[in-house]
């Protein structure tokens, strides 16, 4: 593992969960939003993402380099629309009501969104906290090296 390994790992965490709370934002914000870009509801939007590897090459004393994968963290693959149904409410008054009087609501429920984002939240720290105790580790290592 080089040096750095482990900052640039806790750093891809860290950015990973920044990027999914601007997700849940969105979707929170949006929780109302009954006309979009394409004229209908918004729709919920969720992180895609996946390990990052590296390919390196491995060398054992009795065998020739073998290619071998390592874990570099997390990143983003994209954004995922939920293709679940609109949320229909009777509020024949609204502008955006059919012809029965329904709306068509977004598929976003606050309650998923707010554990989701505690949930981000926590995963947010625990990067923090591991991104620390590897600063920690780096201090020590210095100063045992002084010696």
């Amino acid at each position: 593992m080089a040096i750095f390994d482990a900052f640039n790992i806790n750093t891809s965490g860290l950015a990973l969960e920044r990027f999914k709370l601007d997700t849940i934002s969105t979707n929170i914000a949006n929780v109302n939003t009954t006309r979009g870009e394409n004229n209908e509801p918004y729709r919920k939007k969720t992180v895609l993402f996946t390990e990052s590897l590296k390919e390196q090459e491995q060398k054992w004393q009795t065998q020739a380099a073998q290619p071998q994968s390592k874990s570099m963290g997390v990143r983003v693959v994209g954004l995922e629309e939920s293709q679940e149904e609109f949320n229909q409410v009777y509020q024949p008054d609204h502008p955006d009501a059919d012809e029965n009087g329904y709306v068509s609501l977004p598929n976003v429920n606050i309650s998923d969104e707010m554990v989701q984002m505690m949930e981000t939240v926590r995963t947010y720290e625990a990067n923090v906290s591991a991104f620390e105790s590897s600063k920690n580790m780096m201090r020590k290592a210095l100063e045992i090296s002084k010696d």
